[in-house]
């Protein structure tokens, strides 16, 4: 069984929010191929990272997240770039470990 998370943006570059619409046709997409999802949507968490040293960059993600048997990795690869145009990101991270259910 595989975890998959998605970080995704809640603003763009700009500091405008991204449509709610993004986030919801991508929960459904989620859902219907999945099952189920979990959304994390009411504390956006923080990420920092530095592009150059000293200048460190901000960004207010939400983690969406499903469990599946089956780790297709080339349709992962083909939904993050897909979100990646979508969202307006160099890179999105989509994750996925290895998990066991007890």
């Amino acid at each position: 069984m595989y975890l998959v998370q998605l970080l995704l943006p809640v603003q763009d570059g700009e500091g405008q929010p991204f449509n709610r619409t993004l986030f919801e046709k991508l929960a459904a997409e989620l859902i219907e191929r999945f099952g189920g999802l979990t959304a994390y949507t009411r504390a956006p968490a923080t990420g920092i990272w530095e592009e150059r040293p000293g200048h460190p960059v901000r960004d207010q993600v939400v983690v969406y997240e499903v469990m599946t048997e089956d780790l297709e990795a080339s349709w992962w690869a083909t939904l993050r770039q897909r979100l990646e145009a979508q969202f307006d990101q160099d890179e999105l991270v989509v994750r996925a470990q290895e998990i066991r259910r007890l």
